[in-house]
């Protein structure tokens, strides 16, 4: 599902103007990357976490030579669903 898909179904369930909705949808989002800097985690009780994750350096391959490189340490984000989320895509 795109943004604007999902602003659309917001303005929908919501009634209001999709520029409302695309301002309440970057105030959740802008506030979650806020939380994952912040504290390194965002915790949605039902719907799942966010958590940031550091990631060590190692050595992998390039698919297209098979050249051995070096990839660096870096930090990323993991997303594990809640019970809620889970029983309701099954």
């Amino acid at each position: 599902m795109s943004k604007t898909v999902l602003v659309k179904k917001f303005r929908e369930k919501l009634d209001m103007s999709a520029k409302d909705a695309s301002a309440a949808i970057d105030g959740v989002l802008g506030a979650i990357e806020d939380g994952l800097k912040e504290e390194g985690n965002v915790t949605l009780t039902g719907f799942g976490t966010f958590k940031t994750v550091e990631r060590s350096a190692r050595t992998g391959r390039n698919p297209q030579t098979g050249q051995a490189i070096e990839i660096p340490a870096s930090r990323g984000v993991k997303f594990a669903p809640g019970k809620f989320l889970k029983d309701a895509v099954k």
